[in-house]
């Protein structure tokens, strides 16, 4: 009861989202603290693409009932939150703040929470998700998490260099509506698939999910809709992939290259035209990727193909899911009719 009550005050508590990132960093040094996880495990080869190395040679029960409950709990936790949040929002008129209202609080809290335990769970039992379900399914979540906010974001900032393409409004409206509740599933599955690992590239993946997590926290606050923010957010997606393509016995420069331009294409073709720049700057920014890529391509690091791979595939899954979203819009629209026709 008190909780309700608390939940249901329109306290206003102070923020910046330089403090949410110390807090993402503190997170990331506890993590570092409370290892090693896997000095005394032998892992066996990393030989094919398909491959996840970071996982016990034989399964263990308890891994796996820890893993999967301890995930189940968060996502059941945040999707509550979301659930709780939008209800406020639509009955209760709470409002974009500069500050957090009290689901905010606790969803910042609860996320913590549920980060050590996922911490905890690691060094006692090691294993994620990653025994029962493939690791193409954790990277495709966060892939198609980066395609939705694309379609989002199409009609303020555009798709091709600020110019929009025509997607229906209706998928604009429907992920707009409902986009928290797959972005908290793309986020926390990833999260729980991987054990906790002190590898450079998993430290930064832990900081990304973090931070995601952090802005999945923040839903009707104006630090939500810091364009800035979001876009460091979208694009941080780089860092990343270049320090694993980097790290990774399997892959070359040439994998380096691939993700560096790739996002960076990205970046210059679609997200910086949401910042409001001038065009000067705009203008100097695709100057400089065009010298870097002809520098890449001139020095033999890579093919003129390379940098296109990626944005083909975002663009392209752009194009599929917004028409199969459309259809079964449409598709359920008719429905509505047909049933309102019937029992009318």
């Amino acid at each position: 009861m008190a909780l309700n009550n608390w939940l249901n005050s329109h306290k206003s508590y102070r923020f910046q989202l330089r403090w949410g990132l110390m807090g993402c960093l503190a997170l990331v040094l506890v993590a570092i603290i409370t290892g090693p996880y896997s000095e005394h495990i032998e892992f066996l080869p990393d030989e094919t693409r398909g491959w996840y190395y970071w996982q016990l040679p034989e399964p263990s029960t308890w891994a796996f009932i820890t893993a999967w409950v301890g995930y189940a709990a968060h996502q059941l936790f945040h999707w509550w939150i979301i659930f709780r949040a939008r209800q406020a929002h639509h009955k209760e008129g709470m409002g974009y703040t500069s500050g957090l209202h009290p689901i905010n609080v606790l969803a910042l809290v609860g996320n913590a929470f549920f980060i050590g335990l996922h911490i905890l769970q690691t060094k006692l039992f090691y294993d994620g998700l990653a025994q029962t379900v493939s690791v193409w399914s954790s990277q495709f979540s966060v892939i198609f998490l980066l395609v939705v906010v694309l379609i989002m974001e199409n009609p303020r900032r555009g798709l091709f260099f600020g110019k929009r393409v025509p997607i229906k409004q209706t998928v604009v409206t429907c992920l707009k509506r409902y986009h928290g509740y797959y972005f908290s599933w793309a986020i926390l599955y990833t999260f729980w698939y991987h054990p906790i690992e002190l590898t450079p590239g998993h430290l930064l993946g832990f900081f990304y999910l973090f931070a995601l997590l952090l802005q999945g926290s923040l839903m009707f606050t104006r630090s939500h809709r810091n364009r800035y923010w979001t876009v460091f957010l979208e694009s941080f997606v780089l860092i990343h992939g270049v320090v694993v393509a980097y790290l990774s016995p399997l892959q070359g420069w040439s994998a380096v290259a691939m993700f560096f331009t790739g996002f960076l294409s990205m970046l210059v073709v679609t997200q910086i035209h949401g910042l409001g720049l001038s065009q000067r700057v705009v203008g100097s920014i695709i100057i400089g990727y065009v010298l870097v890529l002809l520098g890449l391509i001139g020095s033999g690091v890579m093919s003129w193909q390379q940098p296109l791979r990626i944005p083909f595939g975002e663009y392209g899954l752009v194009l599929i899911v917004s028409l199969l979203l459309w259809g079964a819009l449409a598709l359920i629209a008719r429905g509505r009719v047909q049933l309102r026709t019937e029992t009318g």
